[in-house]
């Protein structure tokens, strides 16, 4: 297996997208495990496509890794692969990177993670950001420890073998106690599968049930794949420890009011998932339904950026009576295997991904509806596509408010002055884009979509919403060190 991955991403011409963080899937009980992780990170694909892994134990032959670059389907079905991980307890995780290294990545920085401690093996997999791994790795390797990736998630390795606790779940409480940041993990042991969330709750994990087996999901979507049943969703601040006996629940944290990511609403989570109870498809239908209530234009089509701003565009369709259309298609087949992109395919750019339907654009006005706006280079192609078919007239509808500040728990977001919105206002944005409207829905719309009915409290806010308010849950001690400056209080 060559040690570099292939030069480009899976979507290398659409640098305008907050890219998602990391998936994260583990099986207890079940036989050939690695098969059902590999179908759950399948489904998890959408959180990561530069890369993923799996590690399994089988009593006969141990611990067992497979790491690869590119996506799930093109490396972990294939049976030569897949028997060199036997056992009936495995973890596995999608990787989109967030930390470590940038650009073209190394074999070494790809989870899970595998560490060899006195009292046996341990593998971790983790999605989230720990905000203050920087200050761990330099006291870590000031007293000794030998770093092998550039990921912040090596640290917790490192702290669980410096610790005097006994077993490893022990030893992973102690370590995780002194992370800052947002975590999800789950890991495994000889014998056990563990699952543990921050204690603010910022990214997902469920657990699921299959056959007399357990599962450890990102998303409930991945349950789905392999015919699981959902059990329920680890609470923010719990450690679940699962073992053929079943599952012992601790709280090895301080209690904190949980400020899960709002954003995972908007565009991280498959439409098909379920989070707190809530569809959701559903959640951004609603984001539709208050963006036509919020910012109404008259209209002669609602078409969606595809395929992130398909239901809000369906919600806003209905809300405002104006027929939806797909005005847009998307290039399915466009992917990490697609032909090496020359100067002149890159200057094609979105016309790779996207192409408009002229026969139905052709002299409406056009209200295009799209899941947020970055850097704003996408939004400006996409318009011109639009215009090039003859729209009489663009208006963009935003099912999120506008992203101003970079997200520091787990998200490959740009620095805060590559962010439109960082540094124009609505009206601003409009003009640089050149539509004739343009509108975000406002923070509080976005809580009464997903459910919160009297919309953001701004005193104890429910989510968290730092890359739209600039009000960090917790704060992001090595980039304030690097420079960072936080949002003046008003």
């Amino acid at each position: 297996m060559p040690d570099q991955p292939p030069a480009f991403r899976a979507h290398p011409f659409d640098d305008d997208k907050l890219r998602e963080e990391c998936g994260v899937f583990g099986v207890l009980g079940a036989a050939d495990a690695a098969n059902f992780v590999a179908l759950g990170l399948h489904a998890l694909q959408h959180r990561g496509q530069e890369a993923g892994g799996i590690v399994t134990y089988d009593p006969d032959q141990g611990f067992n890794s497979a790491r690869r670059f590119g996506y799930v389907r093109d490396s972990f079905t294939s049976p030569d692969v897949m028997q060199t991980l036997p056992g009936s307890l495995a973890i596995g995780h999608v990787r989109y990177s967030t930390s470590g290294s940038k650009g073209p990545s190394q074999i070494r920085d790809v989870q899970p993670f595998f560490g060899e401690f006195s009292m046996g093996g341990a593998a971790i997999a983790h999605n989230g950001n720990i905000t203050n791994a920087v200050a761990l790795r330099r006291e870590l390797i000031e007293r000794g420890s030998i770093f092998q990736s550039s990921s912040d998630t090596e640290c917790i390795i490192h702290l669980m073998a410096r610790s005097l606790q006994k077993g490893i779940p022990e030893r992973m409480e102690d370590a995780l106690r002194r992370v800052e940041g947002a975590f999800s993990i789950v890991a495994m042991t000889r014998t056990k599968l563990i699952g543990v969330r921050d204690p603010l709750g910022v990214r997902p994990l469920v657990l699921g049930r299959v056959g007399d087996g357990w599962v450890l999901s990102s998303e409930t979507c991945a349950l789905d794949i392999i015919g699981a049943d959902f059990v329920r969703e680890i609470d923010p601040g719990e450690m679940v420890v699962i073992t053929q006996k079943g599952v012992e629940s601790l709280r090895p944290f301080r209690p904190a009011r949980p400020r899960f990511c709002i954003f995972e609403h908007v565009y991280f989570s498959r439409p098909d998932s379920m989070i707190g109870g809530r569809s959701v498809y559903e959640t951004r239908r609603q984001i539709g339904v208050e963006l036509a209530r919020e910012a109404p234009v008259e209209a002669d089509l609602v078409c969606p950026v595809p395929d992130s701003g398909t239901p809000a565009a369906i919600g806003y369709s209905q809300e405002s009576g104006i027929p939806f259309a797909m005005g847009i298609v998307r290039n399915q087949y466009m992917g990490r295997t697609f032909i090496e992109p020359t100067e002149q395919i890159r200057n094609m750019g979105v016309r790779l991904k996207l192409n408009v339907n002229r026969a139905l654009i052709r002299g409406k006005r056009v209200i295009l509806v799209d899941d947020s706006v970055v850097r704003g280079t996408t939004s400006r192609k996409i318009k011109e596509m639009v215009l090039d078919a003859g729209a009489a007239e663009v208006h963009f509808r935003i099912a999120s408010p506008p992203t101003a500040w970079p997200c520091f728990y787990g998200v490959d977001t740009p620095q805060r002055e590559k962010l439109l919105a960082a540094s124009m206002s609505e009206e601003e944005m409009r003009r640089h884009l050149a539509v004739d409207s343009l509108r975000f829905i406002s923070l509080d719309g976005l809580y009464r979509a997903v459910g919160e009915a009297a919309g953001r409290n701004d005193a104890a806010p429910q989510y968290c919403d730092a890359c739209f308010s600039g009000e960090y849950p917790v704060e992001p001690s090595d980039m304030i060190e690097q420079g960072f400056a936080m949002k003046a209080a008003e």
